[in-house]
């Protein structure tokens, strides 16, 4: 049974991934849902074959678990994912980064996204978040991408926005995740950086230090691109230290905002059970997503 099919009262004896496990709970999933049960002795990123009963409020009562052993499952299953080919993005990603006419520009994202570097493999395979969107492998790619994609379309709607600094600032927003998760997709969760450091500033040393590399590269594209990834939460108190001041901030801002609600909508989609068209109350929403074509 998928998880998100299970209802109060249902028996399972099932193979589940361990999504979180700490002093407090256990979370376990499939690609579907979650379950969270009482605290026990089993490490986040495995798979455990469970039985127990259904509880309200996506709980479970564990009567046993164990190891699960090969042959009792499939990770395809278990592991959730994009909506589109990896490989298909890889290609729209080249072919955007080759629209960039800025040579300084067209070069850092040569450095950071070329075809066999290191930071080009590991964005590759790292989630965009622990839980609220693209929390799964391939997921910052995604992201990234469309968010890009998103702010190429509209920078040509509205005067005065450099397309390619914003394009470059859209790429580039997220980079600081290669540093504040982890990449394993069987249990993502924040790296001790992440924690101490937070995503944001990561991923602006991370850009400086490359610019630095890069002989030539003009001050002013320099603080303009990072001033895109310091200030893309858009708030003091959403994790920005600078409130967006340019065009090009303003409009990756509220691409990148955009991009993580509609991701949030695929997420509860993707884990509502047959025959409903509302989801529950959803945190990252502040209230419940409507489906209409489920309804209809």
């Amino acid at each position: 049974m998928r998880v998100r099919d299970l209802t109060p009262g249902q028996e399972i004896d099932q193979v589940l991934m361990v999504r979180t496990s700490d002093a407090r709970r256990v979370i376990l999933g499939d690609r579907t849902g979650t379950l969270e049960c009482p605290p026990c002795e089993i490490a986040a990123g495995t798979c455990v074959r469970v039985s127990g009963t259904v509880e309200p409020r996506g709980r479970l009562a564990v009567r046993a678990v164990r190891d699960a052993v090969p042959g009792e499952y499939d990770l395809d299953d278990l592991l959730d994912g994009p909506r589109i080919p990896v490989d298909r993005m890889e290609a729209d990603l080249r072919a955007l980064i080759e629209t960039i006419q800025c040579d300084h520009l067209r070069g850092l994202l040569d450095r950071v996204f070329g075809v066999g570097s290191a930071t080009w493999e590991q964005f590759r395979e790292a989630p965009a978040a622990k839980r609220f969107h693209q929390a799964y492998r391939h997921g910052l790619l995604e992201h990234s991408l469309t968010v890009a994609q998103g702010v190429s379309a509209i920078s040509a709607t509205f005067g005065g926005v450099d397309r390619d600094v914003a394009v470059t600032g859209a790429l580039l927003h997220d980079i600081g995740k290669l540093d504040a998760y982890t990449s394993d997709p069987l249990a993502i969760d924040m790296t001790d950086l992440g924690k101490l450091q937070g995503e944001i500033p990561l991923g602006y040393y991370r850009v400086r230090r490359i610019i630095e590399d890069l002989p030539g590269f003009p001050s002013e594209l320099a603080v303009a691109v990072l001033h895109i990834i310091l200030s893309h939460h858009g708030q003091l108190e959403h994790g920005s230290p600078v409130v967006p001041c340019t065009r090009e901030a303003t409009l990756v801002h509220m691409i990148d905002n955009l991009g993580g609600r509609l991701g949030s909508f695929d997420r509860l989609e993707k884990e509502l059970p047959e025959g409903s068209a509302w989801s529950g109350w959803d945190r990252a929403l502040g209230g419940g997503a409507w489906f209409a074509s489920r309804a209809a």
